[in-house]
């Protein structure tokens, strides 16, 4: 798997450009095969899933997400070119950001970037802030549409927003409520402990759950280039996220191998301790990723901070922000995993191509005949 600085993966790689208060912002999909019909229906549905503004428990940040294709497509298929999508910034308020333009905001990326460039974007965090996921989620919306033609299907929500767990697993009513839990029953105490943080100026984090099923046997590559070590480092780039765990996870410290093991059966495993995924590769049962997402850092209290001159300030950070950005972050989870799971298939069908014999138009274009002979 493939990363550098901006861009992520080997065979389909996306490469996503702009800051959070510029002109634009987008993405370069390079190694997306021609001929494919995109349904852009799918892109601006998982858009419209991430977008700021959507309801009152995110940012009131107003954003379209309406986006522009420069290259890549055309009459509606891809051309095996590198398929480029911009979206153009709308509703940036930069002037939110002047006060504080000079001072490092606890919990964000101000600091570090400083330190590495000497130079930084503070308007929303510039380049580091999660505006940017919204080009990957456009890049896992064609992911998906590949993978959808070999049977795999893509399933997220948030599973707990503080310490309010979802204790059902029902997929369909995700998108019936605004809390994007799967557990109808504790959508509204989700909601309350929401409104409590935010009554207190304060935020809290939250635990998204994103399932692949009907994913092929043998994804992945042994010791260095396990499926869920590509896993884990994709999720882990996903703004806020602090902690990754595939199937029992951590839990799996506390079970006993009687219990943690899953029996094979002819028609399958019955459990799926192991979350889809033994010695690295993939098993056919269903890939569970949980994501541990982080209190959003911008609240209206007063902290203690420095500035660029390394003086001790008081900073309060105003403007517009998620009370939880766990609740935006379903779309990009699937949007990383099927980065992943699309990068790993192409490789595999490289990998098996490479085992069989050159296909006949190959042989008899390169002076070959049936049998692999040089012909007179």
């Amino acid at each position: 798997m493939g990363t550098v600085g901006n861009t992520f993966g080997t065979l389909f790689r996306i490469t996503t450009f702009g800051e959070s208060h510029g002109p634009a912002l987008g993405v370069v999909i390079d190694g997306c095969p021609a001929g494919i019909e995109l349904d852009l229906a799918l892109v601006r549905r998982d858009l419209d899933r991430r977008r700021p503004g959507q309801s009152k428990l995110v940012t009131q940040r107003k954003e379209t997400e309406e986006f522009e294709i420069l290259s890549g497509l055309f009459e509606g298929k891809t051309t095996g070119t590198p398929l480029t999508f911009i979206i153009r910034n709308q509703d940036t308020r930069s002037k939110d950001y002047e006060a504080i333009k000079d001072l490092f905001r606890p919990g964000h990326a101000d600091f570090t970037y400083f330190a590495k460039y000497g130079h930084r974007d503070y308007r929303g965090g510039g380049r580091s802030s999660a505006r940017e996921t919204a080009a990957r989620v456009i890049g896992g919306a064609v992911a998906k549409q590949l993978l959808a033609g070999v049977g795999v299907s893509f399933v997220s929500g948030v599973v707990q927003v503080g310490t309010v767990r979802a204790e059902k697993r029902q997929w369909e009513m995700v998108e019936q409520n605004d809390l994007r839990s799967p557990d109808p029953d504790v959508a509204e105490q989700m909601r309350d402990a929401l409104e409590a943080a935010r009554k207190e100026r304060d935020s809290l984090g939250g635990i998204v759950e994103v399932v692949a099923s009907g994913v092929p046997v043998g994804l992945g590559e042994p010791v260095f280039a396990k499926l869920d070590a590509a896993i884990g480092a994709a999720m882990f780039s996903i703004p806020a996220v602090k902690g990754v765990e595939i199937g029992a996870g951590f839990s799996s410290a506390e079970l006993r191998g009687s219990a943690m093991n899953d029996e094979f059966f002819p028609d399958g495993f019955r459990t799926n301790h192991h979350g889809g995924v033994l010695g690295g590769l993939s098993s056919g049962a269903p890939i569970v990723v949980r994501l541990a997402i982080k209190p959003t850092s911008s609240i209206p209290q007063e902290k203690q901070t420095i500035d660029t001159s390394f003086a001790q300030q008081t900073i309060k950070t105003l403007g517009r922000h998620d009370p939880c950005v766990a609740l935006r972050a379903p779309p990009i989870a699937e949007a990383m995993l099927a980065l992943v799971l699309v990068d790993f298939w192409m490789q595999q069908l490289a990998l098996e191509a490479a085992r069989e014999p050159l296909a006949p138009h190959v042989r008899l274009r390169y002076g070959m005949s049936k049998t692999g002979e040089e012909k007179e």
